[in-house]
């Protein structure tokens, strides 16, 4: 499982000023939130971009005071003009406490409706599940080597182990379609079988 550290300081000043000087010295304030306490910090704007502009799932190892928080990152804004970095939310993880994540899903295998000619389409890149801090991993492994033309998986179809997925269970994650090319081939051969007729 991957993990970013994130070295910061703590604040004790909170409100729309301390929050701008802040922000003025390049730096984002952050809570951390789910354990014993809700934390207020801050840290460096560059200290969070492996863990915010990356499609992969991580643990954030936040580190305030010398004390290590694990935490997943909950929420994040952006300044809706400049999109500069403005707020993030971590989740402090706790063993015996079942934590709401987004899993990215690592879909493998080559589906037998696009070797038959057809065009896969993922509708989803990721599932909403619940589960111990235990279970937490980069991602759900999806295999698509079984799908059909024309055929679906859905979220019911996703195994996750230790794990209860969120989702609506008929929602499709990946099928494959006809494509042009196949459908008119498929055009010409009718009408070929017709003329023969």
């Amino acid at each position: 499982m991957k993990s970013v550290k994130i070295e910061g300081t703590r604040r004790s000043e909170l409100g729309k000023k301390a929050t701008r000087h802040i922000r003025s010295e390049q730096q984002v304030p952050a809570v951390i939130y789910g354990g014993n306490e809700t934390i207020h910090f801050s840290a460096p704007v560059m200290a969070f971009r492996t863990l915010v502009y990356t499609p992969e799932f991580q643990i954030a190892e936040i580190v305030l005071d010398g004390t290590t928080y694990r935490t997943i990152m909950k929420d994040i804004q952006f300044d809706v003009v400049t999109d500069e970095l403005n707020h993030i939310d971590f989740l402090e993880l706790v063993d015996d406490r079942k934590v709401i994540a987004n899993l990215p899903l690592n879909y493998t295998g080559q589906p037998q409706g696009v070797k038959d000619g057809g065009r896969l389409e993922l509708k989803i890149k990721s599932l909403k599940v619940r589960t111990y801090p235990k279970y937490l991993r980069e991602n759900i492994e999806v295999k698509i080597d079984g799908l059909q033309l024309h055929g679906n998986i859905r979220v019911q179809d996703v195994i996750a182990e230790n794990m209860e997925i969120l989702n609506s269970p008929r929602i499709p994650i990946a099928s494959v379609v006809t494509t042009r090319a196949l459908r008119q081939a498929a055009e010409t051969e009718a009408a070929a079988t017709k003329g023969k007729k």
